[in-house]
C-alpha cells in the first residue's frame, strides 16, 4: 500500500508528473500512462482531478477512471455490441 500513498502525494510534490505502471490481472496485458498534474493530462489527453480519482477520455472514445487510493483502473469502450469494461491495476513506476 506504500504505493496509494505515493499516488495521493503527488499532487504535493515538486515533481508535477509522473509515470505509472498498469496491468490487467486477467491477461497480464501491461502498460505504462503519464500523468501531468500542472496541465491535468493523461497521455496527454484531458483529464479531471478529484481527491478520490482521475478520469479522462482517449480518442478512440473510450472512458477511464483511476482511483487515486487503490491505483484500480477501469476502462469503459464503446463498440458495435454496446461496449465493455476493462478493469486494471496502476502504480507508480
Amino acid at each position: 500500500m506504500m504505493w496509494a500513498m505515493l499516488l495521493l502525494s503527488s499532487i504535493g510534490t515538486e515533481a508535477r508528473e509522473s509515470r505509472f505502471a498498469c496491468v490487467n490481472p486477467v491477461s497480464g496485458a501491461s502498460w505504462d500512462i503519464h500523468i501531468d498534474f500542472d496541465r491535468h493530462t493523461v497521455d496527454a489527453n484531458v483529464a479531471k482531478f478529484s481527491d478520490a480519482e482521475i478520469t479522462w477520455k482517449d480518442s478512440g472514445g473510450a472512458n477511464y477512471t483511476l482511483d487515486r487510493k487503490s491505483g484500480a483502473l477501469t476502462q469503459v469502450s464503446p463498440s458495435s455490441t454496446g461496449g465493455y469494461f476493462l478493469h486494471d491495476l496502476c502504480k507508480p513506476s
